[in-house]
């Protein structure tokens, strides 16, 4: 059985940020580029629950997990 996917803009809302088209592209151009010595996780930009949850989505290989990596890769450009 295959995961859901999740667009962007649920892992917006699910990370607590405006989920519009219009305001994730606003974030990862204000955002980007990430280095690629700092982890999705530790940018300084999360909150606490942020960094967890987008922390335990990886290590758990969460359904949530194909939309973490598309943001990663959006925001290193």
């Amino acid at each position: 059985m295959q995961p859901p996917f999740h667009p962007l803009s649920e892992l917006f809302d699910q990370l607590g940020l405006e989920s519009s088209e219009e305001a994730i592209e606003s974030f990862i151009e204000r955002h980007q580029p990430l280095p690629s010595d700092t982890a999705l996780a530790d940018a300084p930009f999360w909150n606490d629950s942020q960094k967890r949850f987008l922390t335990e989505s990886l290590a758990d290989d969460a359904d949530w997990a194909e939309a973490v990596d598309h943001l990663d890769a959006r925001l290193r450009g």
